[in-house]
């Protein structure tokens, strides 16, 4: 593993910090979903929640995406991703996304639901998605690469039957760092969405991942094909539906440091709340 500056244990805190509050601003906004409300109206509840205790920047504002959007049917521009006026029915499967920063300490954290009533397929993947979690940590202790590692994570998806959603994310990424800042004006600027300082990073980071120099993004290009780089970074596997009617992911913050790795806390609502598989009926 490549070796950078390591944060101390207390700055490690304040990430976990920003990323609990992360996850209770979603699943308190969960609990407010009604039929009708639109995915405007959800990511706005978001933010007036995160708005209300502390934050004062974001990586990027409140993501909210119902029904087929969740597998990211039909995005093909970074406009798709931004909130719309779809209206949510019961039985939809909902995700929730946000990157909030509170005092130069940044949680980028997704969440995956399904509104008002069961449903079997993102069950399914809610239990694929953490095999996907168990891998990647392995992958990385061994020191395979972000490529490698990447396919690796394609062929779970492949073997369970459900399609690679992240890929449709800019720079098709699987992950991206996570970094301290000093927290200005400047980060409440933003374009299209997302902050000034998300773009002081991403577009430098496309420019190294072509000069083949570190890159703060983690994909399936060739800017990844490099042993882990230590550092905090967002993780994000993305599923879909074959149908594209159904697609579930998390976020959260994987430590990597010069000589082994971790997630940042275990105590995450797609590891509290997965639910066992159905036992196997045994013909007679």
């Amino acid at each position: 593993m490549q070796k950078i500056a390591d944060f101390t244990s207390g700055e490690l805190e304040r990430f976990k910090d920003v990323q609990r509050l992360a996850y209770e601003s979603v699943e308190a906004v969960e609990q407010q979903l009604e039929v009708g409300m639109t995915e405007k109206e959800a990511a706005a509840l978001i933010k007036a929640y995160l708005d209300e205790r502390g934050v004062d920047s974001y990586l990027h504002k409140p993501f909210a995406w119902f029904g087929e959007r969740t597998a990211f049917t039909g995005f093909w521009s970074d406009f798709h991703f931004f909130p719309t006026n779809r209206k949510l029915e019961k039985g939809m499967p909902v995700i929730l996304d946000v990157a909030p920063t509170v005092a130069g300490y940044t949680a980028d954290i997704g969440y995956a639901l399904s509104f008002g009533e069961p449903n079997p397929v993102l069950e399914k993947m809610r239990r694929v998605l953490l095999d996907i979690r168990s891998y990647i940590l392995e992958a990385v202790l061994a020191e395979n690469t972000f490529l490698e590692i990447y396919h690796g994570v394609d062929q779970i998806i492949a073997d369970n039957d459900f399609r690679n959603a992240h890929q449709v994310y800019p720079r098709r990424v699987l992950g991206h760092r996570v970094t301290k800042t000093h927290t200005s004006f400047y980060d409440n600027l933003s374009l299209f969405g997302f902050s000034a300082r998300q773009l002081q990073w991403l577009v430098p980071g496309v420019v190294q991942g072509l000069l083949r120099q570190s890159s703060p993004l983690w994909n399936d290009l060739k800017e990844s094909d490099h042993t882990p780089i230590a550092g905090t970074w967002a993780i994000e596997p993305h599923l879909a539906s074959q149908d594209g009617q159904v697609g579930a992911k998390w976020e959260e913050i994987l430590v990597i440091t010069d000589s082994t790795a971790y997630w940042l806390d275990d105590n995450v609502p797609h590891v509290k709340n997965i639910r066992p598989a159905p036992p196997k009926t045994i013909a007679a």
